[in-house]
């Protein structure tokens, strides 16, 4: 008997998933799906007690979602949406607003799901053994494991994303290279993980 479906993703998984920009996601998310959630501790707002997994206002920290992940990587919100809800809630006492970073903001699987399905994402989603990635990847990710093992992590993100296009122009003769923008929206996750760690 295998696991349960997944409950959630976090943004950065559904941005690689999907081979998109977080601020597109951002986007579609302002728009309304999907919607991007969060969990938080029980809060008391008008006479009413807040807790768990809430919808996060995208419009209100849009900063955060920028192409070449040069946002603050902290906001604070004021409001929050319990889910299935139409309304936000309007946080007042200050001592109770929401800090928020990227690792918090997550997609239920049910909407992902969904999403896949209308936008005709879902059997590429589904079927890893379809049509064959655009690029290797794959080789990619094995080809840095083994470099950050040996050399450590690169000075900056920009070097990192230069080294990883050399290795496709190296790697994949008279074919295309992926843009700077794709390459560094797959490293970002893992540029950040690292750096946090200690």
């Amino acid at each position: 008997m295998g696991l349960p479906q997944r409950t959630f993703f976090t943004v950065q998984e559904v941005a690689i998933r999907w081979d998109c920009s977080l601020d597109d996601l951002a986007g579609w998310a302002i728009n309304g799906k999907p919607e991007v959630v969060m969990a938080i501790e029980p809060i008391q707002q008008n006479g009413t007690i807040l807790s768990g997994l809430v919808v996060v206002p995208v419009v209100d920290i849009l900063s955060m979602f920028r192409r070449w992940a040069s946002g603050p990587q902290r906001r604070v919100i004021r409001r929050v949406r319990p889910i299935g809800q139409k309304d936000w809630v309007m946080i007042a006492d200050p001592e109770n607003h929401i800090t928020v970073e990227p690792s918090d903001l997550l997609i239920l699987a049910s909407e992902v799901y969904e999403f896949e399905i209308a936008h005709g994402l879902a059997k590429r989603a589904a079927d890893p053994g379809g049509a064959p990635s655009r690029y290797d990847w794959e080789g990619l990710y094995i080809s840095q494991m083994v470099r950050l093992h040996e050399d450590g992590l690169p000075a900056t993100q920009g070097e990192w994303v230069a080294e990883v296009q050399d290795w496709f122009a190296k790697t994949s003769p008279g074919r295309e290279i992926p843009d700077e923008s794709t390459i560094r929206r797959r490293l970002t996750p893992i540029w950040r993980a690292l750096r946090e760690t200690p």
